[in-house]
């Protein structure tokens, strides 16, 4: 099985990193294609290619815009281009996307991506081999990088 892993340099975290250690400790026998970007609006150009020129058969594209509205305007256009790759590939591509200001310092910043990136690769994980337990957590409120809110 091929995994795409798409990043950015914009990130201040290697998100991609984290990424593929998670998957690694889950799931044995994967490739991995790794493209890293200079920004998040390149992520779904990139992603796209990961799956029609690599074959990947499921991709992750991590990005970490930045606090300014004009980093909020590229993270939702990213966003989109990357809601259509997957429509014109029919092909998932898990976007994990911090936001700069998400963090109360430097450090919060740092853990809160490294904990989505690393709960996002599970995701892919039970996406791609165990969906029984992904339908499990249907409406369980889980939420990637900080605590899980529960059902209500």
């Amino acid at each position: 099985m091929k995994v795409g892993i798409c990043d950015t340099t914009f990130a201040r975290v290697d998100m991609g990193a984290h990424a593929i250690d998670e998957i690694k400790q889950h799931v044995g026998n994967i490739t991995f294609i790794r493209r890293t970007v200079p920004g998040i609006k390149d992520l779904p150009v990139a992603s796209k290619k990961l799956i029609e020129e690599e074959n990947c058969e499921i991709v992750m594209a991590l990005g970490m815009p930045g606090p300014q509205e004009k980093d909020k305007v590229c993270a939702h256009e990213a966003s989109t281009g990357l809601i259509q790759a997957q429509l014109m590939t029919n092909t998932h591509i898990l976007e994990v996307f911090v936001h700069e200001d998400e963090g109360e310092n430097p450090k919060d910043l740092r853990q809160l991506a490294e904990n989505r990136a690393r709960e996002h690769a599970q995701n892919l994980v039970k996406m791609m081999f165990k969906p029984d337990a992904m339908r499990k957590e249907a409406g369980m409120g889980m939420r990637e990088g900080r605590p899980d809110v529960g059902p209500v």
